[in-house]
């Protein structure tokens, strides 16, 4: 039988509420569901915290880190994590106890992690948050309203080789130098875990607008159907484009043969809609194996950048191996060479007879 009991709107005062969360209306808490078998991804959970393991901190969703203490209580979404450099989980919530499986607030259980990681912060979940109703409350329901993708808007991908390849980063400078140059930019990430991480580091750019896949109503991408994802990354695009912004560079998480990133890659619908693909790797042999795999996919790179591009000698190594110019983070965040590219990139598609709508480049005074 599934137990509705009434919270209190201290109690959930007293919660730290995790940063996937920043979307929810906590007034709109008001009972408990302690029936956990149901849970799927984004449901949101009253947790206790037992045990302090990997994660001592919480990212919060007033966008600041909080550190954990065994009898914290939290509010997380039960999610999926894929993450080759921390830990691998499914959307499941045992009630004695589930793994945090990320700071931004994705609660489930591990079934991998990497060697040099300790063991997952332990939560006790205490229920499932729902309405007044016993619908349980879910991200999916406070997620931006869904609209189509923009026909004409320009849309720079980035993929990389891996976690930690610099993806990110070069997001970030790119996003930065189109603004600086006078171009309205959006920075997207449409893919990942739920984190503030790079939301924080978009926000910090100078872009138009910043937005991720949490805006779209989901914790974690990972395990999710590629037609959600898809529409996701539309719908982020599409208020992208009513804040004003004429080009959105947009980050896809992980490795391209991180299955949703491959899907992705390989749609022609998402591939064709790139004007171009910049690729983030970590050393030329990466950049070599990285730019293969997505010619094999349909996909040849634009600029080769990442960690890579710290070396004067791996950009060498990586430009020779690939045939693809290899450019700095400073580069993408200077003014006239972020302007140089987007030209690049416009002459490209002009030349393929794709019309794109953007104002004309020019650096801004």
């Amino acid at each position: 039988m599934t137990l509705h009991t009434p919270i209190t709107q201290d109690l959930l005062t007293r919660a730290k509420w995790a940063f996937s969360t920043r979307r929810v209306r906590r007034q709109d808490a008001l009972r408990l569901n302690e029936t956990l078998g149901g849970a799927v991804s984004g449901d949101l959970v009253l947790g206790r915290v037992e045990s302090i393991g990997s994660h001592k901190k919480i990212q919060l969703a007033e966008g600041r880190a909080s550190e954990l203490y065994v009898g914290d209580l939290v509010v997380l979404a039960c999610g999926a994590r894929y993450a080759p450099d921390q830990f691998e989980g499914l959307a499941e919530l045992d009630p004695e106890g589930a793994d945090m499986l990320a700071g931004g607030g994705v609660l489930g259980r591990m079934r991998h992690r990497h060697a040099r990681m300790s063991a997952p912060t332990r939560v006790v979940p205490l229920g499932l948050l729902t309405h007044a109703s016993g619908r349980v409350m879910n991200l999916a329901s406070y997620a931006l309203p869904a609209a189509d993708r923009p026909a004409a808007m320009m849309v720079i991908g980035v993929v990389g080789a891996s976690m930690n390849s610099g993806k990110t980063t070069a997001v970030a400078r790119l996003a930065h130098g189109l603004s600086r140059a006078g171009h309205q930019v959006a920075a997207i990430k449409a893919t990942g875990t739920g984190a503030f991480g790079d939301f924080n580091a978009f926000s910090d750019t100078g872009a138009s607008y910043v937005a991720d896949f949490t805006d779209a109503g989901m914790v974690s991408t990972y395990r999710q159907p590629l037609a959600r994802i898809e529409a996701g990354l539309d719908t982020l695009l599409a208020h992208a484009e009513r804040e004003g912004c004429e080009v959105a560079v947009v980050e896809l998480a992980d490795g391209v043969f991180q299955k949703e990133t491959a899907d992705l890659l390989k749609n022609p619908k998402v591939r064709d809609s790139f004007a171009g693909v910049l690729f983030a790797a970590p050393d030329a042999l990466a950049a070599a194996g990285g730019c293969a795999a997505l010619r094999a996919m349909g996909v040849e790179p634009a600029v080769v950048t990442g960690m890579v591009s710290c070396s004067p000698l791996g950009a060498r190594e990586a430009e020779a191996a690939t045939g693809v110019r290899v450019v700095t983070r400073d580069a993408l965040s200077d003014p006239a060479q972020a302007n140089a590219l987007l030209a690049r990139l416009l002459d490209s598609n002009e030349r393929q007879g794709v019309s794109l709508g953007i104002a004309e480049v020019g650096v801004a005074a």
